[in-house]
């Protein structure tokens, strides 16, 4: 029988956690004198009194958890937060139903980056500032998950990062030392973006959603028309490389920190990373340009920021790429499968799973050809691990069947075959903008149903929590015992 007393607390604090977070936009709101920010602090109130009695109640401890209190907890705090960060959209004077509040709470949390308000422009800031800050914590909430969490659930082909990121890792000793260590970096290279984006001529508010957003991968801009508002070339420069660091391991961070600069450069997922990065750019500058779409440098700016955001799963667009032609839009398709590294804010099917299916095909291509040979696939100049091969696999088929699943669900609800399969994608993938005139980097997710967005909701959690972290408490048997 799991107990649920330490999961209890924990989801408490991180309610009361939240519930403080909420007291900034309200803060901002008041500034600005918007009569919102009274639906900031009445929700943090109500939030804070929640998780308060979680804690007391429980009077427990977040040590020694058990394995199925671990999967357990995990879901449950994703969709504990998606549901309390939906009450400002709920009260505000947005007005947003049910089914929106939460679909844009969950979109901001994994930081996908999919939305249903119209005219941004016009919406109170401390909206605004709301839906970056949960990007922003859903970024650092998913690096320590895969640097703490995932790798002792063995999800997807994590556990092979275990021994990388604790035992033989020199950087700090313990998993609550690298979490911490790792959340301060990650405010640093916040403040730095903040920094650089208002030297480039944004203004403070702007520069503070956006470093949030990008640093995060989320891509939640404060105007309907992204990133493409400002249409400055060299703020599209600064936030193509904020998304980049944001896709890089941020434990090698710790290890540059510490003196040891050749990680970075020598991580066999950063070269891929950054390998099949400048391959999709040059291709995709190669293209507008022989279309003469745009002249050789705008080609490259669009290029670069756009394939970058996609891939990244950011979902931020300076020009509608949908207007590129069908080659473009079956690349742009393709990245938002492929994600960053692992241990990083990033979405996707990540690099390492690349690689690892690579390398295990290499292997059996090479045992077809002579049988009698003895072949192992190697990550890191290191034999990959059966159970690792095994799980990696898995997850390809579970996030193919579920991507299946996903599409087949939103063309029941009337959706369009572009929409239905760009809508499955970005929501399991963690994108932001789909394909198509209703969901495409121009449009807008309010068209949808809302059991579509529900749907896609459902699809975003399960994308951002890997698969196997939710689908393991579908079994009978993870409840018995």
């Amino acid at each position: 029988m799991i107990q649920f007393r330490p999961i209890i607390f924990v989801i408490g604090l991180l309610l009361c956690i939240l519930s403080v977070a909420m007291l900034i936009p309200a803060v901002v709101d008041a500034a600005a004198g918007h009569a919102d920010w009274t639906v900031f602090v009445n929700s943090g109130l109500t939030i804070f009194a929640i998780g308060a009695v979680m804690v007391l109640a429980t009077d427990s401890s977040w040590r020694n958890f058990n394995l199925r209190q671990a999967f357990v907890m995990t879901n449950l705090a994703w969709l504990s937060i998606a549901i309390a960060g939906s009450l400002p959209f709920i009260f505000s004077e947005l007005d947003l139903s049910l089914a929106d509040a939460f679909f844009e709470s969950m979109s901001g949390i994994t930081t996908t980056g999919s939305t249903v308000i119209i005219g941004l422009e016009n919406t109170p800031p401390g909206i605004l500032l709301w839906r970056a800050i949960l990007q922003w914590l859903g970024g650092i909430g998913i690096i320590v998950m895969a640097v703490a969490i995932l790798p002792i659930l063995q999800v997807g082909g994590m556990q092979m990062f275990r021994i990388e990121a604790f035992d033989t890792d020199k950087v700090l000793p313990r998993a609550a030392q690298i979490a911490g260590a790792i959340a301060l970096l990650y405010a640093v290279m916040t403040a730095i973006a903040v920094a650089i984006l208002s030297w480039l001529g944004m203004s403070g508010f702007d520069a503070v959603i956006h470093a949030m957003t990008s640093i995060a991968t989320g891509g939640f801009s404060s105007y309907d028309s992204s990133v493409g508002h400002f249409q400055q070339a060299s703020i599209d420069w600064a936030i193509s490389a904020f998304m980049v660091m944001g896709s890089i391991p941020f434990v090698l961070y710790l290890r540059v920190i510490r003196g040891n600069l050749r990680s970075l450069w020598h991580d066999p997922q950063v070269k891929v990373f950054f390998a099949i990065l400048l391959f999709a750019i040059i291709t995709m500058t190669v293209w507008l340009v022989s279309n003469n779409i745009y002249n050789v440098a705008d080609a490259l700016r669009y290029a670069t920021f756009n394939v970058i955001s996609i891939m990244t799963g950011t979902g931020y667009a300076t020009t509608d790429f949908g207007l590129w032609g069908g080659f473009a839009m079956a690349m742009m398709f393709i990245l938002m499968f492929i994600g960053g590294c692992a241990g990083s804010t990033t979405c996707g099917i990540k690099i390492f799973r690349l690689q690892v299916l690579y390398s295990t095909a290499q292997a059996q291509l090479n045992r077809l050809i002579q049988p009698n040979g003895i072949f192992f696939a190697y990550y890191n100049k290191s034999t990959i691990d059966e159970s690792v091969s095994n799980s990696v696999m898995s997850f390809f088929f579970l996030f193919a069947f579920s991507f299946i699943l996903l599409a087949g669900g939103l063309g029941f609800f009337g959706l369009d075959f572009v929409t239905a399969v760009s809508g499955a994608a970005t929501a399991i993938a963690n994108v932001g903008p789909g394909l198509g005139e209703t969901i495409g980097p121009a449009g807008n997710f309010q068209p949808l149903p809302d059991g579509a967005k529900w749907l896609m909701s459902a699809g975003m959690l399960l994308g951002r929590l890997e698969l196997f972290t939710i689908m393991v408490m579908l079994l009978p048997r993870f409840w018995r015992g």
